[in-house]
């Protein structure tokens, strides 16, 4: 029976790695709120924090057994392992949902963000004056964020690497959209869509023992993007996870004040009533390589209350806080069946 556990433990982390990847790939939503939400983004920071010297030299030395217990490997890969496989199936399927039926899915987001809100904050009793003002600033950071205009694509290699610094943040913290930064850096369509797109094609090559992309040199420049952009990722996972694993070590209670800021701040990126402001040059809508128009930022509104399409969309938001709210249960019955002997 213990064995069962431990194998329905393992399915259960994975399956939240798939959800963690769904989430940083839609702009707006975090994937490090549905760590926090789903109980494991402590363990994730202070995971990451262990990929450090002592780390290095466990590898060197060819002790990969001690690294891999070092570092909380299994943990680690299963989650990287659910994350990295939701790039090319989960998130496919929420770019087919986006596609045509938009609303509902910013809905479902929108429901889950409020209630991650309620699950984080009704354990959270320090309502000190700081904790508030921590509250409150982290609001305002998420607001301002989503009133930002976007930068230009800009496809330097080392600004890549850059965005990859800066765009998994949303993956160590929580609230703070990654997809949606890119978007601001003008890159999310670059990174996330045509080089992801490109990568996928190019790995069902390689297993078909095709290598003819080698010669392609726009599919080449594909490649670097991509790699450079992991890179980045990788570096920004790491370092981030050095300073989060402290400031949480000391502050532990500001900065989940913070985090519950941030991620009531994103509610306005994730506004189901919205209209799509497009992408143009030269008086022309740009399009990926795809052929979808690229959504450069959103003009919000009031919902007119008279359509049923918009009393779907908030039995959707309902649906969404369900979801957190059945989530809660889950995880409260989990603990009660692990502290029975």
């Amino acid at each position: 029976m213990a064995s069962a556990r431990t194998l329905s433990d393992k399915i259960f982390l994975f399956v939240k790695g798939l959800a963690m990847g769904a989430a940083n790939k839609v702009p707006g939503v975090s994937g490090g709120t549905v760590a926090f939400v789903a109980g494991f983004y402590e363990e994730l920071i202070y995971s990451l924090q262990k990929i450090n010297g002592k780390a290095l030299l466990l590898l060197l030395n060819g002790r990969f057994k001690s690294f891999y217990q070092y570092v909380n490997g299994r943990f680690l890969l299963l989650i990287f392992a659910g994350s990295t496989f939701s790039y090319f199936s989960v998130s496919r399927v929420l770019d087919y949902f986006l596609q045509h039926y938009e609303i509902f899915v910013w809905s479902t987001f929108f429901g889950m963000i409020i209630g991650s809100i309620f699950y984080i904050a009704k354990d959270f009793n320090d309502w000190s004056r700081q904790n508030i003002l921590s509250i409150f600033l982290g609001i305002a950071i998420g607001i301002a964020i989503s009133f930002m205009d976007p930068a230009k694509e800009n496809d330097n290699l080392w600004f890549v690497f850059f965005c990859g610094i800066i765009g998994v943040s949303g993956m160590t913290l929580p609230g703070l959209s990654g997809s949606f930064i890119l978007i601001l850096m003008g890159n999310y369509v670059l990174l996330l869509v045509d080089s992801v797109n490109e990568l996928s094609q190019i790995l069902v090559d390689i297993f078909s023992w095709n290598f003819d992309f080698i010669h392609d040199t726009i599919r080449m420049r594909y490649l670097k993007i991509i790699s450079s952009f992991t890179l980045g990722s990788i570096f920004g996972l790491v370092s981030t996870s050095h300073l989060l694993g402290y400031l949480l070590k000391r502050w532990h209670q500001i900065v989940t004040a913070l985090i519950i800021g941030f991620i009531t701040g994103s509610l306005g990126i994730v506004w189901p009533w919205k209209e799509a402001i497009y992408k143009i040059i030269d008086g022309q809508i740009v399009l990926d390589r795809q052929g979808h128009e690229v959504i450069e930022n959103y003009q919000r509104y009031m919902p007119d209350l008279r359509e049923v399409q918009n009393w779907y969309a908030i039995g959707f938001i309902l649906f969404g806080i369900l979801i957190l709210l059945g989530l809660e249960r889950y995880d409260n019955w989990n603990k009660s069946k692990k502290i029975k002997p």
